[in-house]
């Protein structure tokens, strides 16, 4: 049997009226319970202070302004004219000996509009390297006394994302038509959920694995209908999806408590464990590892659940012989995922593998330091959670597929 990703949604009518009403019974008992999670846990919407990091001098949010470089050059360090409102040209370093690259950058919006300031560096590594033409972000900053200065904030990226999105919706919707479409809603609506629901909840505090499992139950709910439409085999997806999820939420828990892993190893969960006291790094570290194992568990299971129901549409078929011809499907698929997903989680960790291999470090203190550990446990996690999915989500969707005879 080919290895086949078909997510196609219609088919053969179900088993019987039992096995369709239990099946919709226990989505529309989840539905409920999720609903009734989420206003459990629904987040108080207080405003959290602002990180130090992420203050300006008044102890609001950093302003950031549009900037283009006009001209950069090599002076002597320490020019008075360094983050100032500039209408003229900027002044020279009145004493020094040591050069620094200085940028000369236009403000393009804001209160000084039209206006230039200088930006200075050292030219040393890890600094940006501007020329004429970059556009960029330059923060604003005003002190007690009213004065203006702004520094280099980051480059700017908003054509270069835009066009790239906007490419990648164009080209789903060419190919996937209407339902490359509402794939493109559901992306929405997930991204909505995680910013509305998982990460206020988690900032007040709240706990990670029901907070986790209910962001990742909206998300299944609405895009798997929106994306794949209303159908017992889009059920039987989803109900497998849903099950197997629980089953990465205790492994996630499991494989956290019992290799000890802290987060404190990132400096993002550093700065959250400093600076919003009230979040747990380590629930922080579990609703990640929940979240992450949605994309593969929903890949697989809506797969399988079409491998099914096109399986039971050949003739000559019965529900023993369409479940063993989905299951070898489903195996093709577990061997394709995991290693994807393992080859997936050791590249955001290479940069981390390269710093441990020039340390003189051996294999086994880089594999247990915690965060090699970490991607080790989310890699181990989303496999054991991918491959229980494909028997469980085949069985559910041969029961409801009616064999042709």
């Amino acid at each position: 049997m080919a290895h086949s990703h078909s997510h196609s949604l219609s088919g053969p009518s179900p088993l019987g009226p039992l096995a369709a009403r239990v099946v919709v019974g226990l989505l529309v008992a989840c539905g409920v319970a999720v609903i009734a999670g989420a206003a459990l846990l629904w987040p108080s919407g207080a405003q959290a202070e602002i990180p130090l990091p992420f203050q300006n001098a008044a102890g609001g949010a950093v302003t950031t302004e549009s900037g283009r470089v006009l001209s950069t050059t090599t002076a002597t360090c320490g020019s008075p004219s360094i983050g100032a409102v500039l209408t003229a040209d900027p002044l020279p370093a009145r004493e020094g000996t040591t050069d620094c690259v200085q940028t000369l950058v236009a403000i393009e919006s804001g209160p000084n509009q039209g206006a230039r300031t200088l930006l200075e560096f050292s030219g040393g590594g890890g600094q940006p390297r501007l020329v004429a033409g970059d556009d960029v972000r330059i923060s604003r900053a005003v002190d007690g006394a009213g004065a203006t200065t702004y520094s280099f904030y980051d480059y700017q990226r908003g054509w270069p994302l835009a066009v790239l999105a906007l490419a990648f919706a164009v080209i789903v919707v060419a190919v996937a038509r209407w339902r490359g479409l509402r794939a493109l809603i559901g992306i929405v609506i997930a991204f909505a959920v995680l910013v509305v629901f998982l990460l206020p909840a988690l900032r007040d505090g709240a706990p990670a694995i029901p907070v986790a499992l209910v962001a990742s139950a909206a998300i299944l709910y609405a895009v798997l209908y929106l994306a794949h439409g209303v159908s017992l085999r889009t059920s039987a997806a989803l109900l497998g999806t849903l099950t197997s999820l629980l089953l990465a939420a205790g492994l996630s828990w499991a494989a956290i408590e019992f290799a000890h892993l802290t987060g404190l190893s990132e400096d993002q969960n550093n700065q959250v464990a400093a600076y919003l006291g009230d979040v747990s790094i380590t629930g922080l570290l579990l609703a990640g590892f929940i979240i992450g194992s949605l994309g593969v568990l929903n890949d697989v299971t809506v797969t399988q659940a079409s491998t099914v129901f096109e399986l039971a549409g050949l003739e000559r078929s019965d529900r023993r012989a369409v479940f063993t011809g989905a299951m070898r499907v489903g195996r093709d698929h577990i061997a394709s995922t995991v290693y994807t997903l393992v080859l997936a989680y050791a590249g955001s960790a290479l940069p981390l593998l390269l710093l441990f291999s020039v340390a003189n470090r051996s294999l086994g203190d880089v594999l247990t330091s915690e965060s090699v550990a970490i991607e080790i446990a989310r890699s181990a996690v989303g496999g054991i959670a991918l491959a229980l999915s494909v028997p469980l989500t085949t069985g559910i969707a041969a029961v409801l597929a009616t064999p042709r005879r």
